[in-house]
């Protein structure tokens, strides 16, 4: 006997899938949408479902989270798994992929089913993990992939730990290659960024920074690019940031490289300017790059070539932060913030909400052949409905997450969550803020 579900009526149904945005209505039962009609409200009755009247709030696929990083375990004062949940839960985020660099590092089969159990035991979004490439993330010696990816690991990475001998990384490539693994590095060269706390430019020399020039992003991906090529391997670039890396994708694909990109949140709504107070919830890594970068990275979106964007939640604590610029930690939380950041870029550069809300669903869930992301009779039934115009101050006090280091504190965005649904289960409401 199937279980109560939940009727959506007089929504505006936007599916980034099938490029549909339109009115609609959508029953949701036993974790799985039963039905979509587009047309305000089903022509029969709905005795045996709950409805939900949206009132013309906007009803998309659950928000897919590929970078996320919590102190579980090892270090639960910064962020914990429920912490986190609870965050993108009221963010929108219906699936999160756990980063590994975590103490211990997540670098064998049982820990990564540890996370997975852990996150569903905790009865919210869905909670994945990505494993390690190389043995406790030191570039070195292989990781089990093999093994990690029948434990349920959905792509393999060290995180922000570049692997600087190309030996290694070809021999993790190829390795990973033989499971159709999805390898995701970051793009840099490692000698040229080390200890870098901003971007090579006139502002990091006369703000006194240790400073890195943003070609050694395009130098470290025209290698990984080239590695990829040779081995078959998939690739997905970790936080792409600057233009000239961009036109090396691009070309890259041209070829036929199976080459996937993300970027982060953050360097889609700043730039270099924003470090110029000191202030250190804008320390990330990689660092804010030029404004040039950033209208970039934006028409990359709008363009396609970005497949997803993540919120690099990274939480610090204020200890943390609270140190001279180039000596704090490097990171920002974001969970809370993803869907109203990205919605700048359809109130402030003019992409239409499919072209926004594509690389933040169908897009990463794609990646990871995840049956989400998409409204579709037959899909996971994980969906967010907001507001898109509705006005949203931030306040990084009023944040769930522990930590409280976000960029976007003090700002005024647009995009209120009203209600989060995750595997058919309504798991935030925007009474919950209450």
């Amino acid at each position: 006997m199937s279980s109560r579900g939940l009727a959506f009526i007089n929504a505006r149904l936007i599916d980034p899938a099938s490029g549909y945005d339109g009115p609609g209505c959508l029953i949701a039962r036993d974790g799985r949408i039963e039905a979509i009609e587009h047309q305000p409200s089903f022509s029969t009755r709905l005795e045996d479902a709950r409805v939900i009247d949206c009132e013309g709030a906007t009803l998309a696929p659950g928000l897919v989270d590929l970078r996320v990083k919590t102190g579980e375990p090892g270090a639960e004062t910064r962020e914990t798994l429920r912490s986190a949940t609870d965050a993108a839960a009221a963010g929108g985020v219906t699936t999160i992929v756990l980063q590994p660099d975590t103490d211990p590092a997540v670098d064998e089969p049982a820990l990564v089913d540890f996370l997975i159990r852990r996150g569903r035991d905790l009865a919210s979004i869905r909670v994945l993990a990505a494993g390690a490439l190389t043995r406790g993330l030191r570039g070195e010696a292989l990781a089990e992939i093999g093994l990690m990816a029948e434990a349920g690991a959905v792509y393999f990475t060290d995180a922000d730990h570049v692997i600087a001998d190309s030996r290694v990384l070809r021999r993790v490539m190829t390795y990973a290659g033989a499971f159709d693994a999805l390898v995701a590095h970051r793009p840099a060269d490692a000698f040229l960024t080390k200890g870098a706390a901003a971007t090579g430019g006139e502002l990091a020399s006369r703000m006194g920074l240790p400073a890195a020039p943003a070609i050694a992003e395009r130098i470290g991906l025209e290698r990984d690019l080239a590695l990829a090529e040779s081995t078959g391997a998939r690739l997905l670039v970790d936080q792409i940031t600057t233009a000239d890396a961009l036109e090396a994708l691009q070309r890259a694909r041209s070829r036929g490289v199976e080459a996937a990109a993300t970027v982060s949140i953050n360097h889609l709504c700043f730039n270099e300017v924003d470090i110029g107070g000191y202030r250190t919830f804008m320390r990330l890594d990689p660092p804010l790059r030029s404004e040039g970068d950033r209208q970039a990275l934006v028409e990359a979106v709008r363009e396609g070539l970005v497949d997803a964007i993540v919120s690099a939640h990274t939480p610090v604590p204020a200890e943390g932060k609270r140190l001279p610029f180039a000596e704090a930690e490097a990171g920002a939380v974001g969970l809370e913030t993803l869907l109203a950041g990205a919605l700048t870029l359809h109130h402030e550069a003019g992409l239409s909400l499919i072209e926004v809300l594509r690389p933040l669903t169908v897009g990463p869930a794609d990646l990871i052949g995840l049956e989400a992301g998409r409204l579709a009779v037959g899909a996971l039934a994980d969906m967010v409905l907001f507001d898109p115009d509705a006005p949203v101050m931030i306040d990084a006090d009023r944040l769930i997450s522990r930590s409280k280091n976000t960029c976007f504190d003090g700002r005024r965005l647009q995009g209120r969550v009203l209600m989060t649904v995750a595997g058919g289960r309504i798991v935030w409401r925007e009474s919950d803020a209450d």
